[in-house]
C-alpha cells in the first residue's frame, strides 16, 4: 500500500455531521459520541460478520490517515506492541494508556500482562474478521488487535508559528530528529523506533512524510509512536524551535564533491557536540535533502569504505541516531 503526503489540523473536530434523517439508521449499528469515535453498542460481544459498520470503521483506520486524525483513533495489530504501549503510559503518567477496546479471536484467552481486562472492553471476533482488520493472509500469527486513541504526545501545529508551544510538544528538546518527504512507512517506523532507542527527545516531521500511524510504520516503530513526542510542522515551524533552544541543526548527506564542506561523523565529532541541544536532518530516499535543509544546515556524512555511495535512510539513520545520542551506554 502507497503511503499518501499528509498535512494535519492542529485543530479538534468534534466528529462528523449527518442528516438528521441518517442518524436513526446509522446508530441502529454504531454510535457516534461527542469526541468523533465510532463505537459498537454496549450489548454486543463478539462480531462474526465483515460486513458490521464497525468493522468497516476499523478498516478505514488501517488505509485513510485524514480517517484516523479525524477520529482520534488507530488500529495497533500485536500483543507485543500493544503491551509496549500501555506499560509505557502507565509507568509515565501512573494510569492505564486510553485503550478504547481489544479486539481477540473466538475462545482465545487473553495474552499475559496486556491489559487489566475489568477495565478494558474485549471483543470476540471470527477469523475472517480478525482477516479482515489486520489485513494479514493468516490469523495464526494475530494475537491481539487494539483499537487505541491517537496519543497526546503527536502535535500537528499550524497557523502562526509564533504562537506554537513547543516546550509543552517537546518538554526535553536537547535531540531532535527531523525528517524530511520520508515517504516509506517502514523507514519512517524504524527511525521513530530508533530515535526512542537511543533516547532522543522527540522527532519533527516537515511536509512529505508519511503518516507515523499507518499500519506499517506502526508495525516497524513497535509502538515507539506513541511514546516518543512527535510534531507535524514546517520549515518555519522547526525555525522557531532552533531559535528558542539554540539547536545546532546538522543533516545526513552522503560524501560528494559539494561545494558546501561536509564533516565526517567520528566519535570525537560526537563527542565535541554532546552538551549542545541539535536537530538531525534526515531526507527522503529518493531526491534527498530539499535545498531549506541544504543551506540550513551543517552537512554530515558516514565514513564508508565500501565503496557505496548512500545508505539506506533507516540505516543511515540508527547510525547518526547511535554515535549523536546524548548519554551514552556502550564501549567504543
Amino acid at each position: 500500500m502507497q503511503c499518501s503526503c499528509v498535512s494535519w489540523s492542529s485543530t479538534l473536530k468534534l466528529g462528523p455531521s449527518f442528516p438528521k434523517s441518517k442518524l436513526s439508521s446509522i446508530n441502529q449499528a454504531a454510535s457516534i459520541d461527542f469526541a468523533g469515535r465510532i463505537s459498537l453498542p454496549s450489548h454486543v460481544k463478539a462480531i462474526t460478520s465483515t460486513s458490521n459498520p464497525f468493522v468497516k470503521h476499523c478498516v478505514k483506520l488501517r488505509f485513510s490517515s485524514s480517517y484516523r486524525h479525524f477520529h482520534g483513533s488507530v488500529l495497533v495489530v500485536g500483543a507485543t506492541p500493544i503491551r509496549e504501549i500501555c506499560q509505557f503510559h502507565e509507568s509515565l503518567h501512573g494510569i492505564t494508556c486510553t485503550l478504547e477496546c481489544l479486539i481477540l479471536l473466538d475462545d482465545v484467552e487473553v495474552p499475559d500482562g496486556l491489559v487489566d481486562t475489568t477495565s478494558v472492553r474485549i471483543v470476540r471476533v471470527s477469523p475472517t474478521v480478525m482477516k479482515k482488520l489486520s489485513g494479514m493472509q493468516s490469523v495464526e500469527s494475530i494475537d491481539a488487535i487494539a483499537l487505541m486513541r491517537i496519543p497526546a504526545s503527536f502535535c500537528s501545529v499550524d497557523g502562526n508559528e509564533k504562537k506554537v508551544d513547543f516546550k509543552r510538544c517537546f518538554p526535553s528538546p536537547h535531540r531532535i530528529l527531523v525528517l524530511e518527504g520520508i515517504q516509506d512507512p517502514g523507514n519512517l517506523g524504524t527511525l521513530i523506533r530508533s530515535a526512542l532507542a537511543f533516547k532522543w527527545n522527540g522527532v519533527f516531521l516537515l511536509p512529505g512524510c508519511c503518516d507515523p500511524f499507518n499500519e506499517k510504520a506502526l508495525r516497524a516503530s513497535r509502538g515507539a509512536s506513541f511514546q516518543l513526542p512527535i510534531v507535524s510542522g514546517t520549515w518555519s515551524h522547526l525555525e522557531v524551535l532552533k531559535n528558542e533552544f539554540q539547536m545546532k541543526m546538522l543533516a545526513g548527506h552522503p560524501e560528494s564533491n559539494e561545494p558546501k564542506p561536509i564533516s565526517v561523523l567520528s566519535q570525537s565529532f560526537a563527542n565535541s557536540l554532546k552538551d549542545f541541544p541539535l536537530c538531525l536532518v534526515l531526507g527522503c530516499e529518493g531526491s534527498g535533502l530539499s535545498e531549506k535543509s541544504w543551506q540550513v544546515c551543517e552537512l554530515l556524512s558516514i565514513p564508508m569504505a565500501g565503496g557505496f555511495e548512500s545508505l539506506n535512510v533507516s540505516v543511515a539513520g540508527g547510525i547518526f541516531l547511535y554515535m549523536l545520542q546524548a548519554e551514552k551506554h556502550k564501549h567504543i
